[in-house]
């Protein structure tokens, strides 16, 4: 099966490698193409605009930071709409708004075109290894014909439901990592402020009831200082923008959720939108004018 492959990001590029290690052919396209030139070196095929990827490709993933970019490549002029043949399966693994994502299923619908929205969780490293979790809305029969190749980008794969509920299931999913980091960041910042061995702490407490996957992913990265992005500050900020936004379209209060946007509005203004989401710990460590640090 030909494949396309659109959006090289941190995410994008490592999912697209996986493809190829599985042996799929695949055609890629990205703005930046010192990432196209990096994916031609691993054995992909190049194409100079979305349109062109389709022309190429039986199924094409997009990876994209927003849901005005999904739109802009799927129904442009120069988009996968015009260049994919009836039949053509798109699958959108960008984190965008259930709405955006309900509206693009249904143009390419009118074309005869398929859609899944299947957003993923796990970051850079299980990008890398191929181990993400996918949250899938679509059509069943499309989902099972398109299952053996979401398993070479992740691990945990579920059809949540129809059209959007990918989107949704992945707007859940970040209320509960962001929310996680925060309060673990009000946590790791009281306990530096009074003076105890902060990565002692993390061991005491990690296998019990406040260990999570989010504990044992961040703190090693806090205490080291190392705030090298797997999930950027601006990319979880546009996220719980989506959060909020679909939230009050359907009537539901988010106070925590809202808190913490706010916290990463106020590092976005402090220059820190590139770090990862666990820098958020430099939010509080600023209020409380102490630092998280190994020993």
């Amino acid at each position: 099966m030909k494949l396309g492959f659109i959006g090289l990001g941190i995410m994008g590029k490592p999912m697209a490698f996986n493809l190829l290690k599985n042996g799929y052919e695949v055609t890629v396209f990205d703005i930046n193409e010192t990432a196209v030139k990096e994916m031609m070196e691993q054995g992909a095929k190049a194409a100079q605009c979305p349109k062109e990827v389709a022309q190429n490709s039986e199924v094409i993933i997009t990876m994209l930071p927003k849901s005005e970019h999904v739109k802009s490549v799927v129904l442009d002029e120069n988009g996968v709409i015009e260049g994919a043949s009836e039949g053509t399966i798109v699958i959108d693994m960008s984190s965008i708004t259930p709405v955006a994502s309900k509206e693009i299923a249904a143009k390419l619908a009118e074309r005869g075109m398929h859609m899944l929205d299947a957003p993923v969780s796990g970051g850079e490293p299980k990008a890398i290894d191929g181990t993400l979790s996918i949250m899938v809305g679509g059509k069943e029969h499309i989902f099972e014909k398109v299952q053996p190749i979401l398993t070479s980008v992740g691990k945990d794969i579920v059809l949540v439901g129809d059209h959007g509920c990918g989107t949704t299931a992945k707007l859940a999913n970040q209320i509960i990592v962001n929310v996680n980091i925060a309060a673990m960041s009000e946590a790791l910042v009281l306990a530096a402020k009074a003076g105890i061995d902060v990565e002692k702490m993390y061991q005491a407490i990690r296998g019990g009831l406040a260990g999570s996957a989010v504990l044992d992913a961040k703190v090693p990265m806090i205490l080291e200082r190392n705030f090298q992005a797997g999930g950027r500050i601006d990319i979880n900020l546009k996220d719980l923008t989506n959060v909020m936004d679909t939230a009050h379209e359907i009537g539901v209060p988010l106070p925590l959720s809202s808190q913490v946007l706010e916290m990463f509005h106020a590092l976005q203004v402090d220059g820190k939108q590139a770090d990862d989401h666990g820098g958020l710990v430099q939010y509080y460590e600023k209020l409380a004018k102490t630092e998280v640090r190994k020993g």
